[in-house]
């Protein structure tokens, strides 16, 4: 659904009209209300919000599948490492990052 014109309201005509808007909304039109002329806050159905928030944890999911599915590539791959080796070196790694550093600073 497009926005128009009638959709953008300032927030002191928000607060004067809050009962009308949200009619409005819960009939299916979305409001965006300004601020000092920019956006501020989008009012929206309950039920659309809702239906916003379980778009969004499906996309986390499709996106956790995703990692998943290269993650099974790498293994099939024979591009893996032990964990904990790669832990000991990161900690090596890291102990003589700042050892350099600590040499650097002292010239």
């Amino acid at each position: 659904m497009a926005l128009t014109a009638s959709d953008i309201i300032p927030l002191t005509q928000a607060r004067a009209n809050l009962s009308e808007l949200a009619d409005e909304v819960k009939a299916g039109v979305e409001k965006i209300i300004t601020k000092n002329g920019e956006s501020y806050v989008a009012l929206i159905d309950a039920d659309r919000l809702d239906y916003y928030h379980r778009l969004e944890r499906e996309r986390i999911h499709l996106l956790l599948l995703d990692e998943v599915e290269r993650g099974l590539a790498d293994v099939t791959a024979g591009r893996v490492r032990d964990a904990r080796e790669a832990l000991a070196e990161f900690a090596r790694d890291k102990v003589a990052v700042s050892a350099a550093r600590r040499g650097t600073r002292k010239r």
